[in-house]
C-alpha cells in the first residue's frame, strides 16, 4: 500500500492544477446539488420489529388519514386565582381559540374542544386543546406555527394562563457560534504547531472542502433518503474533526521530509506512502465503528452512521489527493521561517521524547495512575439511566416545560407520557382489555374503546400514574404486553421509547464484538502483533466507560451542568451510548496507529523496544497532542447546541478524546509497552504468513527506492518519521 500511495501522492502534487480542479468542481457539483433539492425534514423515526411499531403501522392500515406520525400540539389553559376554566368568560376565550385553530391552517388534521373531550382537570383549573396536524413538525409552515402563537397569546391577553406543547415546536437544531469557535481554536493550535500560517492554514481549507462536499450531498439526498436534520449536524461535527487531523498528519510528515533534505515531489510522494498509510487504516476503522451501527437496526442510527462515514471517506481521499496538490503549491513556505533558512532545531530530546523517557522509568507508576484515575471517573456509569427526551426534559423557560408542568399539576404525572393500546379484534377483545388494563396498579385512568369503521380495531388511551420517563411507566408497559393477548399492542411515544432504550441495550453487545473484533483484525494486519491491538481495545473501553462516567455525572446527576449549559436532567439518550462507543472507537483507534506506527517502522529498522518509544514520542507525540486539541475544540464547540442529543454528544466526544489522547495513548500506552518489551510485537509465525502485508510502517517502499536507479545511501536510511 504505501508504494502505491507514494506513487499517488507524487501524482497529485506533479498534477496539481487537475486534482485541485477537481475537488473544486466535486465542491461545486455537491453545492448545486444541495441548493436544487427540496429542505430536509424531521427524519421519520421507526423501530422496526418492536410491538410498538407494529401498532402504529396497523394504525396507519385500519385508521387512514388519523395522521398517526403527523406532528402534534397541546394549548395547555389555567384559569387566575379564583377562577374555573368552566367559567363563561374562560370558556368563551377557549371555544373561541379552538375555533381559530380548526380554520387557521390547511395543515391541521383535528382539533378537540376541551369540553366535549374531557380535557377539563377535576378542580375545574385547568384544561387543554389538542391540534394534530397532517405533517410532520419540520414540514409546518411558518403561517401554520404563527396561527398556533397568536392563538395562545390571544387568550393570555386576556388573563389566562397559556403554554403550549408538543413536537408542533420542535425546531431545528441550533449551534450558534460553538463550531466557529472550535475552528479558530483548531487554527491556533496549528499555526503554534507548524510556526507557519501556510501550514496551519491547509488543514483547516481542505477540511472545510471535505465537510462541504459531504454536508451538500447530505443536503442534496436528504428527501430521497429521509436523512432529517440532526444527520448532517452530526456528519459535519466528525468529519470537521478527522478532516483537519488527517490533512495535520499529511503536511507534518511532509515538513519532516523537507527538512531531511527530500525534493518536494519526493517529500510529498513519501509523506502520502507512510502517514498516508496511517490515515488510510485509521479512517477505516471510523468507518467500521460508524457503519456498524446498523447492527442495532434502528433506521434514523443507520443513517446517521452511513453519512458521518462517507464524511469520513472524503477526508482520507482529499488528504491522499488534494494535501500533495496544495503542498505542491506551497513548497518550502509549509516550514516556519527559521526552518526555510537552515535554523532548525534537532528535536532529539523535544518534550515527547523526554516524556516518554519519564515513563519508561516509572512504567508501574504511570499505568497505575492511569487506570485507576480513568475507573474512579467512570464509577457514574453503573447509573446509567437512558431513555428520549420529552417536554419534561427542556429547560424551564421554555412554554414547551411550562405546558408539561400545567398537565402534570392539572391531571398528574402520567398525563404528558399516555399510552396508547391498540387491538386488534372485535368489541368483546377490547372490552377484556379495559378491564384487565383498569386493575394495573400502574394505570390512573383507561379510557373506554374507540373503533374504526369495520369495526375490527380499537384504540384506548391509558394514563400512568407516574410521569414518562419513570421506572415505574416502563414497569407498566411491560406488564400490559405480558398480560394481555398476542392481538393488543401497545404504543405512543412513552411506550416507543422504552421499546427503543431495550432495543439499543440489546444490540449493545453485538456492535461491541462486531467493531471491536473487525478492527482488532486491521490492527493486526497494521502491526503485525497479538498484544498491540488488544492494549489498543482494552485501552478505548477504559476512556470510553470513563467517558460516560461524565456524561452520566453531567447530564444526569447534574454536576458542573450550569458550566455547560445544562438547564434540565434527565436520562441519557438511549442512541447516546452506542453512538458514543462507534464514534470513540474509531478515533481512539486513530491515535494509536499515528503513535504506534511510528514505534512499529523504528523496531523493524533495528532499534530496540525502549528506544523505539522514544523515537515514536519524540516524531508523533506532538501532532497526536495537537490533534487531540483540536478534535476536542470542534466537539465542544458543538456544546452549545440547542438540541439536547447534540450537546450530549458533542461533550461526550470532546472528553473521551480528552480521556483516550492524553491518558490512554501518551500514558497508559508506553507504560505497557515498556512492561511488555519485545513481546509487544510478538506475532505466531503461522498468522504472520496468513496475514497480508500492507507495509504501513514503509519497509518495503524504502526497499523499492533503495534499489531504484535513482536511489541514494540517503534512501536506505530509516526514512525520518
Amino acid at each position: 500500500m504505501a508504494s502505491f500511495l507514494y506513487r499517488l501522492g507524487r501524482l497529485a502534487f506533479r498534477r496539481r492544477r487537475l486534482v485541485a480542479l477537481i475537488w473544486v468542481a466535486l465542491l461545486a457539483l455537491a453545492g448545486f446539488g444541495a441548493a436544487s433539492a427540496s429542505a430536509a425534514t424531521s427524519s421519520s423515526f421507526s423501530v422496526p420489529g418492536t410491538e410498538a411499531q407494529k401498532a402504529f403501522d396497523l394504525l396507519e392500515e385500519r385508521f387512514p388519514g388519523g395522521s398517526a406520525d403527523g406532528a402534534t400540539a397541546r394549548v395547555v389553559f389555567k384559569a387566575p386565582s379564583g377562577k374555573k376554566m368552566t367559567d363563561p368568560g374562560p370558556k368563551a376565550e377557549v371555544t373561541g381559540a379552538v375555533a381559530a385553530l380548526k380554520s387557521g391552517s390547511g395543515q391541521v388534521a383535528s382539533v378537540t374542544d376541551p369540553y366535549t373531550a374531557q380535557a377539563v382537570s377535576k378542580d375545574g383549573s385547568t384544561a387543554y386543546v389538542s391540534v394534530t396536524y397532517k405533517v410532520g413538525s419540520m414540514e409546518l409552515t411558518d403561517d401554520t406555527l404563527h396561527a398556533l402563537k397568536e392563538t395562545g397569546e390571544r387568550a393570555r391577553s386576556t388573563g389566562l394562563t397559556v403554554e403550549t406543547g408538543g413536537d408542533a415546536l420542535q425546531a431545528a437544531p441550533e449551534t450558534g457560534a460553538g463550531e466557529i469557535i472550535g475552528v479558530v481554536i483548531a487554527g491556533v493550535v496549528l499555526a503554534v504547531t507548524f510556526g507557519s500560517l501556510i501550514a496551519a492554514g491547509l488543514p483547516l481549507l481542505t477540511a472545510l472542502v471535505g465537510v462541504g462536499i459531504g454536508i451538500s450531498t447530505i443536503t442534496a439526498l436528504a428527501a430521497v433518503f429521509d436523512l432529517g436534520t440532526t444527520t448532517s449536524t452530526l456528519a459535519m461535527m466528525i468529519g470537521l474533526a478527522v478532516g483537519i487531523d488527517y490533512a495535520l498528519f499529511i503536511v507534518s510528515r511532509y515538513r519532516a521530509e523537507l527538512t531531511g533534505g527530500r525534493e518536494k515531489e519526493e517529500a510529498a510522494g513519501r509523506a502520502a506512502g507512510t502517514a498516508g498509510s496511517a490515515v488510510v487504516f485509521a479512517g477505516l476503522t471510523v468507518v467500521i465503528a460508524l457503519v456498524g451501527l446498523a447492527v442495532a437496526d434502528i433506521p434514523l442510527l443507520t443513517k446517521m452512521g452511513f453519512a458521518a462515514a462517507g464524511t469520513v471517506v472524503i477526508a482520507v481521499l482529499i488528504a491522499l489527493t488534494l494535501i500533495p496538490a496544495l503542498l505542491g503549491f506551497a513548497g518550502d513556505r509549509v516550514l516556519g521561517r527559521k526552518a526555510r533558512h537552515g535554523k532548525a532545531v534537532s528535536d532529539k530530546t523535544n518534550v515527547g521524547a523526554r516524556w516518554a523517557r519519564l515513563v519508561l522509568r516509572h512504567p508501574v507508576a504511570v499505568l497505575l495512575v492511569g487506570v485507576v484515575g480513568l475507573g474512579a471517573i467512570a464509577v457514574p456509569a453503573a447509573s446509567l439511566e437512558v431513555g428520549l427526551p420529552d417536554d419534561g426534559s427542556q429547560p424551564v423557560s421554555t412554554t414547551q416545560r411550562k405546558a408539561y408542568d400545567l398537565l402534570s399539576d392539572g391531571f398528574g404525572p402520567g398525563f404528558n407520557g399516555p399510552l396508547l393500546v391498540v387491538v386488534d379484534g372485535d368489541r368483546a377483545e377490547a372490552d377484556r382489555a379495559v378491564e384487565l388494563m383498569r386493575n394495573l396498579d400502574g394505570a390512573a385512568a383507561v379510557t373506554a374503546p374507540t373503533f374504526n369503521k369495520a369495526d375490527d380495531t380499537a384504540t384506548i388511551t391509558v394514563i400512568p400514574k407516574d410521569r414518562p420517563s419513570s421506572l415505574a411507566t416502563e414497569d407498566l408497559v411491560h406488564e400490559i404486553r405480558d398480560k394481555s393477548s398476542d392481538n393488543v399492542y401497545v404504543t405512543g411515544a412513552t411506550a416507543l421509547n422504552t421499546h427503543f432504550s431495550q432495543k439499543m441495550s440489546d444490540a449493545l453487545l453485538p456492535y461491541l464484538a462486531l467493531v471491536v473484533g473487525l478492527a482488532f483484525l486491521l490492527l493486526m494486519v497494521v502491526f503485525r502483533s497479538v498484544l498491540v491491538p488488544l492494549k489498543a481495545a482494552l485501552g478505548f473501553l477504559l476512556s470510553v466507560v470513563a467517558a460516560l462516567g461524565a456524561v452520566v455525572a453531567v447530564f444526569q446527576w447534574g454536576w458542573l451542568g450550569s458550566l455547560f449549559g445544562v438547564e434540565q436532567t434527565g436520562p441519557i439518550m438511549s442512541m447516546m451510548p452506542i453512538f458514543m462507543i462507534g464514534v470513540v472507537f474509531g478515533l481512539a483507534m486513530d491515535y494509536e496507529v499515528f503513535l504506534v506506527t511510528r514505534m512499529r517502522e523504528a523496531f523493524v529498522h533495528g532499534q530496540r523496544p525502549e528506544e523505539a518509544i522514544v523515537t515514536g514520542f519524540r516524531h508523533s507525540a506532538r501532532v497526536v497532542i495537537a490533534a487531540a486539541v483540536i478534535m476536542i475544540a470542534v466537539f465542544a464547540g458543538f456544546i452549545g447546541s440547542s438540541e439536547q442529543m447534540i450537546k450530549m454528544i458533542g461533550f461526550g466526544l470532546a472528553i473521551a478524546v480528552f480521556f483516550d489522547a492524553f491518558i490512554v495513548r501518551m500514558a497508559i500506552v508506553p507504560a505497557v509497552l515498556a512492561l511488555l518489551g519485545r513481546r509487544a510485537w510478538w506475532l505466531p509465525r503461522w498468522l504472520d504468513r496468513s496475514l497480508p502485508n500492507v507495509d504501513v510502517e514503509g519497509e518495503q517502499l524504502n526497499k523499492e527506492l533503495s534499489q531504484s536507479p535513482g536511489g541514494s545511501d540517503e534512501d536506505r536510511e530509516l526514512i525520518p518519521v
